[in-house]
């Protein structure tokens, strides 16, 4: 198994675990929110669960299924990330369709966008790995 499929095998269980926090009792509160920064609905959870299913697959399928996934879901989410950081809504969730530029403080940006800048960031950073059976 190459290093990307290792990499894509680890955002699999990352996703999934993202997918999941709504239905761990005690993640969220009364609210729905989670950590008490993410109110995540099913729309969140089933962007998570597909991502996840997407990583598996690359993983199984091939070492360049595994880098496509990790070039292509990395731009996407690290480009959500900067984004929300930026107007506190993202594309992916279509936020800033729906909600447009939001006046949120900017630790609370920080929070509710680390995790797609450091899960987008991390996934290019490890495409650029060169693999030594190339």
């Amino acid at each position: 198994m190459s290093f990307w499929q290792k990499v894509a095998l680890f955002y699999f269980a990352a996703l999934l675990g993202a997918a999941s926090l709504n239905y761990i009792p005690g993640v969220t509160d009364e609210n729905g929110v989670a950590f008490g920064v993410f109110a995540l609905d099913i729309f969140d959870d089933s962007l998570h669960l597909v991502s996840a299913l997407w990583a598996l697959a690359a993983a199984w399928l091939s070492k360049r299924a595994a880098w496509l996934f990790l070039v292509i879901f990395g731009a996407l989410y690290l480009g959500d990330g900067l984004l929300g950081l930026a107007t506190g809504s993202g594309y992916l969730d279509f936020g800033i369709f729906n909600n447009g530029v939001l006046d949120l403080p900017f630790t609370f940006k920080v929070m509710a966008n680390l995790p797609h800048i450091a899960l987008g960031g991390g996934a290019l950073l490890a495409s650029l790995r060169r693999d030594k059976h190339q």
